[in-house]
């Protein structure tokens, strides 16, 4: 039984749910991963039950029907990892974006060195993103300097969607309570675990964008952070968070 888990959201990536699964159980270090798919018509879903077979140990796959959003596949992916006993559970893309190899160095900042989220960060060591248009990349860092100035989180990539959650983190917070599911639920997760009084570190990676597939990134989403930063602000003055 390995510790650690990474739960992986997916709709319409055949062309790479294959890879980066092999990529992440090449690693030296044990994953187990947990595949959430929302009823890709690709057949991104059969691939992955194809899979299974060879590694009926550590792969594992939840099929939902439809488009849910990203924040409910991932907080259905982790009330399975909590249930079943891992100690670490990651979120990462199925599009290389983000590097598999990078997996153990945020479980070194939590296991290692006292984190308790563990943030695979763009840019607490300048702007480390590759092959995306500038426009693209400039959005993405003002959008994180927002963020830091409105909330007061001291993260300089508060977006970031590749994470390492102590289990404790995701059992104190109340997962039925967060509200976003898109690009704000990547915000609202860090500033629900910075004011429930967790320890968040960065960790510096090189984000390099899809090569295979399509983004699912849209201007509405990138609309739900801006405003949805907000509403978190505003919630945060009356609502009380259970402390760690």
């Amino acid at each position: 039984m390995s510790d650690s888990v990474v739960i992986i959201p997916t709709y319409n990536e055949k062309e790479n749910i294959e890879n980066i699964i092999r990529a992440v159980f090449g690693l030296e270090k044990e994953f187990h991963i947990l595949i959430i798919d929302d009823g890709s018509p690709d057949g991104t879903a059969s691939i992955v039950k194809s899979l299974q077979k060879e590694f009926p140990e550590r792969l594992f796959l939840v099929e939902r029907q439809g488009k849910l959003g990203l924040g409910t596949a991932y907080i259905c992916g982790f009330k399975w990892a909590i249930e079943h006993k891992y100690d670490f559970i990651f979120e990462m893309d199925a599009d290389f974006s983000h590097n598999p190899k990078d997996l153990p160095r945020l479980y070194a900042a939590c296991t290692e060195q006292g984190g308790d989220v563990a943030i695979g960060s763009r840019y607490c060591n300048g702007v480390n993103v590759v092959n995306w248009p500038l426009g693209r990349v400039l959005m993405s860092y003002f959008a994180s300097v927002y963020v830091r100035f409105v909330t007061g989180m001291d993260i300089h990539d508060t977006t970031a969607g590749f994470k390492c959650y102590r289990r404790k983190v995701l059992e104190t917070i109340e997962l039925d309570r967060i509200h976003f599911k898109g690009y704000a639920f990547q915000i609202e997760m860090k500033f629900t675990a910075y004011k429930c009084g967790f320890k968040l570190i960065e960790v510096p990676i090189i984000f390099i964008n899809r090569v295979l597939g399509t983004s699912k990134m849209n201007s509405s989403i990138f609309g739900e952070a801006l405003f949805g930063v907000l509403q978190l602000k505003w919630w945060s003055f009356w609502r009380k968070y259970p402390q760690a």
